[in-house]
């Protein structure tokens, strides 16, 4: 927030008042940041929705551009000032922008004073960002028919190009348009006609998902290839969340589950591109991630659920454990009142994330180096303290589930120690899980567990696009063009998110 301004008037009646205003939007402010203080700190019961939070801060802020506004209208030489700031302050608009370029110049280029011809010595140049709305157009594709003269019955036409919905009206890049909209904007496709009817193009939300099916099963041999070469690394991340299936049969909802394996190497600076695979299956039982990954040998890096031990138990897999989750139960008791032992966990777990954020970025070996001068004795002391205090306390206590918690998963939790490659915690993951339950959030269920493997699918291809800084719309537009035109299934791996340059397609001869 910006300095109070200065007031503009002297009438003790209308100083009153503006006083009176300004203590009213920092209350409205003390509580916005109350309300945030407890959705970081606070009881998950007693959080608030961050969007619900980020809408008061808008209004907040909307609140003092009008104030700012009418400043400006009342004195021109504040407008000047901020003026210079924000010119200052905003930075250069991206290179790759088309600049539409408009010139403003004086109608009479005589001198006012002798009447002889300017001539030009410069120029002024200022930027603005400017949108056009979506822009709906019809591509007309014409194919001549040629007839000779002496063979009555030749007639030569050009193959028609293949399309994704054959007999029906969309292009690729519009397929694409709806996918991202639906997977990364996370705007359900009844949204999405209610927009396109707007523009006057009416599409039954029917017809929105005939398209968004047709396009999974088409990218089903790319998501499954994705997954391929993420289990072909030496280190997983691995997480799931739940996953709202109708059930028809019951008139209800029934509670699927999306793993995701996730791989990013880019904390210790390995060569392996970033990506994720999410898998739909109806249960939440160890045999689907031994399912899963079956062929997968190095570390998996996971929370406590109990189905990565089966899975461990059973296949050549290390579990890598997540001090995140370590450190969360921790939390949750020192935040309910004095708890002196949680928060000494707490301090000592901390000590471990400062060594990691010094050394994030760093070689693998560098970073194993580090992790057993300074994080060992921290970690070699904190087991042996936390089995004493565990004497200390009722056994049936909520602090008493929380050392067990740590302590029972001890091998897993100091692996990170012995190898730079692993990771303190599982981040990584949860991180690729938010945009899922952001669209099950808008979406409220999947129609059906084919909706919840077209969900995997696409969602798969669209965050690993976002991983590797590609734009999803742009690849989703042309590699479903590649996949129609035959593109060969031995260079699939031309069509990984990763890998994509995309090149303009030949045309059939």
């Amino acid at each position: 927030m910006s300095d109070a301004a200065e007031p503009q008037t002297n009438d003790p009646i209308a100083l009153r008042a503006m006083l009176a205003a300004e203590r009213a939007e920092n209350e409205r402010l003390r509580q916005i940041i109350k309300e945030l203080q407890r959705h970081r700190f606070g009881r998950r019961a007693e959080s608030l929705p961050v969007d619900q939070l980020l809408l008061g801060l808008e209004e907040a802020e909307q609140i003092e551009a009008e104030g700012f506004a009418g400043e400006e209208a009342a004195d021109p030489a504040k407008r000047a000032e901020r003026a210079r700031k924000r010119r200052a302050n905003r930075g250069a608009l991206p290179a790759h922008l088309p600049r539409v370029e408009q010139i403003i110049d004086i109608q009479d280029k005589t001198c006012p004073c002798c009447r002889r011809a300017l001539h030009a010595i410069g120029e002024d140049v200022s930027e603005r960002l400017d949108i056009v709305p979506a822009q709906f157009r019809v591509i007309v594709t014409r194919r001549p028919k040629y007839a000779c003269r002496t063979c009555e019955e030749v007639v030569v036409q050009a193959p028609a190009p293949g399309r994704l919905v054959e007999g029906g009206i969309p292009t690729e890049a519009t397929v694409a348009h709806v996918l991202v909209s639906k997977y990364a904007d996370h705007l359900p496709l009844y949204r999405q006609a209610q927009i396109y009817a707007r523009q006057g193009v009416n599409l039954d939300r029917s017809t929105l998902a005939d398209w968004v099916g047709k396009a999974a099963f088409l990218l089903r041999p790319v998501h499954t290839r994705l997954f391929e070469r993420l289990k072909a690394s030496d280190k997983l991340f691995a997480d799931e969340t739940t996953a709202p299936v109708l059930d028809p049969g019951r008139g209800r909802t029934k509670t699927g589950q999306l793993f995701a394996y996730a791989r990013d190497d880019r904390p210790w600076g390995g060569s392996d591109p970033p990506g994720v695979a999410y898998l739909y299956a109806p249960d939440r039982k160890a045999e689907q991630p031994i399912r899963h990954l079956q062929g997968f040998v190095g570390t998996l890096q996971v929370d406590g659920y109990a189905g990565y031990k089966v899975l461990a138990e059973r296949n050549a897999v290390s579990l890598a454990f997540c001090w995140s989750h370590v450190r969360r139960k921790f939390y949750e008791l020192a935040q309910s009142g004095p708890a002196p032992i949680a928060t000494e966990a707490l301090a000592r777990i901390a000590a471990l994330y400062h060594v990691e954020g010094e050394i994030r970025g760093c070689s693998a070996e560098e970073r194993r180096a580090a992790r057993q001068a300074r994080s060992r004795p921290i970690v070699t002391a904190l087991e042996p303290w936390l089995r004493e205090k565990l004497g200390l306390v009722s056994q049936k206590s909520k602090l008493a589930e929380a050392i067990r918690y740590a302590l029972s998963r001890w091998q897993g939790l100091t692996r990170f120690l012995d190898d730079g490659c692993v990771e303190i915690d599982s981040n990584v993951v949860e991180r690729a899980i938010r945009p899922i339950a952001l669209n099950r959030k808008n979406a409220l269920f999947a129609g059906s567990d084919g909706g919840g493997e077209h969900w995997a699918v696409i969602a798969s291809l669209v965050e690993t696009c976002k991983l590797n800084a590609i734009d999803p719309q742009a690849y989703l537009g042309d590699v479903i063009a590649r996949i129609v035109a035959g593109h060969p299934q031995s260079q699939i791996d031309d069509l990984l998110p990763w890998a994509y340059a995309p090149q303009p397609l030949k045309a059939v001869a």
